[in-house]
């Protein structure tokens, strides 16, 4: 290999690890809180903070982060939000699954949520919300935790992603964190088909989710239910099951799927 070969590779490696480092910010700007600091940016992603500054400097003139001037810390900004506007405008999905979640939000009086993977997670794309006075809160563009919600759920044991999350963070005291434990969780999901999670992300929020299939059988969105634990409880969990599953085999059916 000559020097000029070596040379390009070397640049090659450096910008692909400036890439990743970016990545690395965003990611930890779209997990956390509404607002971080470089410091705090720096320590979740593991990049130096002289590092992380410059890069938040970069992404902020390009509209992906930008910088709050009363606090001088960073959020996420305004142009991831035109780029993921332009992702769901080329799926039919959320236009295919409309239908579903309002019919499941009849039947449950819960709200209903659409999730599609996105590499190793899930990601709300759309929700119905219950009518009731008491709801759960359903966010667009969440993303969800693997271990921790009925969605994520779905996510490790029927997704493309490669064993269990390293690290199981506790969330609640409900939240499993014991990898054998979520290993037998997954397995259960897989023997019966849905998944739930009571209180195991926030502490009064109980769920259920299942999977939709795709016309090569591949995991092609997650539909679910979620609800404050007053009130979708064990029973109205159990009784809320076969909607769940209606729906969740419909919208397979329309995406050609089994």
């Amino acid at each position: 290999m000559d020097g000029s070969t070596e040379s390009r590779r070397r640049e090659t490696a450096r910008r692909i690890a400036s890439v990743e480092r970016a990545l690395a910010v965003l990611d930890v700007l779209a997990a956390g809180e509404a607002e971080l600091g470089t410091n705090e940016i720096a320590r979740r992603s593991g990049v130096n903070a002289s590092t992380t500054s410059r890069l938040l400097a970069t992404l902020a003139d390009a509209g992906f982060v930008e910088q709050v001037a009363d606090s001088g810390r960073y959020r996420l900004g305004v142009r991831l939000v035109r780029l993921g506007n332009a992702v769901v405008a080329r799926l039919d999905l959320r236009g295919l699954g409309r239908t579903h979640l309002e019919e499941l939000v009849a039947a449950t009086g819960e709200t209903a949520t659409l999730s599609l993977p996105a590499g190793a997670e899930a990601v709300t794309v759309d929700f119905v919300q219950s009518p009731a006075s008491v709801q759960s809160v359903a966010q667009l563009g969440r993303p969800s935790v693997g271990h921790a919600t009925a969605t994520g759920k779905v996510m490790l044991a029927f997704g493309s992603g490669n064993g269990l999350p390293g690290e199981l963070r506790r969330y609640t005291p409900r939240t499993i964190v014991d990898p054998k434990r979520l290993a037998a969780e997954l397995e259960a999901v897989r023997d019966r088909g849905w998944a739930a999670a009571t209180g195991e992300r926030e502490p009064d929020l109980n769920a259920l989710a299942a999977p939709a299939w795709g016309s090569r059988g591949e995991l092609a969105a997650i539909i679910g239910i979620q609800g404050p634990g007053s009130r979708f409880d064990a029973t109205a969990m159990g009784d809320a099951v076969d909607a769940l599953q209606r729906q969740s085999a419909a919208l397979s059916r329309a995406l050609g799927g089994a």
